[in-house]
């Protein structure tokens, strides 16, 4: 599982309009149009976060699009939890939040099949793609009936690019991604998978209530964006 690495961090919003907002305030910037996905009916927009230790790398602003009936299979359910009821509520009362991330893998089928043998149901790799003005912008993603996260959105769900990546057509934000700490009870198996996976971000999961931490440099100073309460600190 060489090369295994963050590709980007989930912020859920309850619409794309107030996602947006949001980054401007928060992150001091204007998030760079996305695209839309048939398969979920949702939409995001994105911002590169690119940085020496993480060279490949966004932040992605998901929510769902009103207009647009995704195509899932009857009785699936939309990736990073945004079907529950649970996670809508919280993000309606207290705004957009990051709640999960997504890791690269060179071999998503290799990769599922080593975190199924921990017994970490991680999905089914599932293509999909999008339009963009650079082409058609491929990739497989590990997809699980239920919509789950797992581990509180600490376990990564699994991606493996075409040809091309987003980063690749987004605007020089600023914003760089210095570090993603993940905190949570079974951070036993956390690190277990990360072994597994040759992904270090994984191998330093800390014991301690679930929470990711990433950690960014801005044009304003350090900023810290956290979950699960979606809340942020600047630094100057």
């Amino acid at each position: 599982m060489m090369n295994a690495c963050i590709d980007h961090l989930v912020v859920v919003a309850s619409d794309l309009a107030s996602g947006a907002d949001w980054c401007r305030q928060v992150l001091g910037v204007e998030p760079a149009a996305g695209g839309e996905h048939g398969l979920m009916g949702t939409h995001n927009r994105l911002v590169d976060v690119s940085s020496p230790a993480h060279p490949r790398a966004y932040l992605e602003i998901i929510a769902v699009n009103p207009a647009a009936r995704p195509t899932l299979p009857s009785g699936h359910r939309r990736w990073f939890d945004m079907d529950d009821t649970r996670l809508q509520a919280q993000v309606a009362q207290q705004g957009p939040q990051l709640v999960h991330w997504v890791a690269s893998v060179p071999d998503i089928a290799a990769a599922t099949q080593t975190l199924s043998a921990l017994e970490l149901e991680r999905g089914t790799p599932v293509a999909a793609s999008r339009a963009t003005p650079r082409g058609l912008l491929q990739w497989q993603i590990s997809l699980r009936a239920d919509g789950q996260r797992l581990m509180d959105g600490c376990l990564p769900t699994l991606i493996q690019w075409g040809d091309q990546h987003p980063c690749e057509g987004l605007p020089a934000s600023g914003l760089q991604l210095q570090s993603l700490e993940l905190s949570h009870p079974g951070a036993a198996r956390l690190r277990q998978a990360g072994q597994a996976l040759e992904l270090a971000t994984m191998q330093a999961a800390t014991q301690g209530g679930a929470c990711l931490r990433a950690s960014l440099s801005t044009p304003r100073g350090a900023l810290s964006l956290c979950s699960p309460q979606g809340s942020y600190r600047t630094t100057a």
